[in-house]
């Protein structure tokens, strides 16, 4: 039956994948990719041949017409990102509203995603927390953290190694040089760091040195 599967896969070291997400990647007619380099890695780790084509931010407009088309005609097709859950922060969510729409069925298999071991990760509570993903850049940033500063409840962010320093020092600015907070880099890799103190002692930590790698930042909610 003609179906979209969204399969996760792993968030940086190969062996985090499932039985189920391997069996039905080498099942799927197409496989669409945030990246089909970044894919074709994992593709020819596990020996799988498929056709793979790119989904991404800049064409997902584009494509998304021919994806259902495809999909009505009988296809079965499986949406990876680059790395972790499709959807999450990333292309996704436009193919899984219109199947809905369209009334294809679309099944979502469990699996990794970066936020949830940094959040276990941190030592802040876990039991109720909101993610917030990347901030804006410029335009509704500051909005956006002026209406977190009463939240309770512990806040995840995604950032950019390049911009963890100044997004830092934000954070101290708005909800206080030692509200507690961590950073979890290179998760699952060789190099992966767990950073925990206040927001001021993470500015000098990571002021000090280059920072490389996809960027988990967890602060904890006011009272906290």
């Amino acid at each position: 039956m003609s179906k979209l599967y969204l399969i996760p896969t792993p968030i940086g070291n190969l062996e985090d994948i499932t039985l189920r997400a391997l069996r039905l990647l080498r099942e799927v007619d197409l496989i669409l990719a945030e990246d089909t380099r970044q894919t074709a890695i994992l593709l020819r780790h596990y020996e799988i041949s498929k056709p793979v084509q790119s989904y991404h931010a800049h064409n997902e407009h584009y494509t998304l017409g021919k994806i259902i088309t495809q999909i009505k005609a009988g296809a079965t097709i499986g949406l990876v990102t680059d790395a972790g859950t499709p959807g999450i922060s990333d292309p996704g969510f436009l193919v899984v509203r219109e199947c809905v729409r369209e009334g294809i069925a679309v099944e979502c298999l469990p699996g990794a995603t970066a936020f949830v071991p940094a959040l276990i990760n941190s030592g802040l509570p876990a039991d109720r927390f909101i993610f917030e993903g990347f901030l804006p850049q410029k335009k509704g940033r500051k909005t956006r953290l002026d209406a977190l500063q009463e939240e309770t409840r512990t806040m995840i962010f995604y950032e950019s190694p390049f911009r963890l320093v100044k997004t830092l020092e934000q954070f101290a600015t708005v909800f206080g040089a030692d509200r507690p907070a961590s950073v979890s880099r290179e998760l699952t890799k060789l190099f992966e760091e767990n950073a925990r103190g206040t927001l001021a002692e993470l500015v000098a930590h990571f002021s000090a040195k280059t920072v490389k790698g996809e960027i988990v930042l967890i602060v904890g909610g006011k009272y906290s």
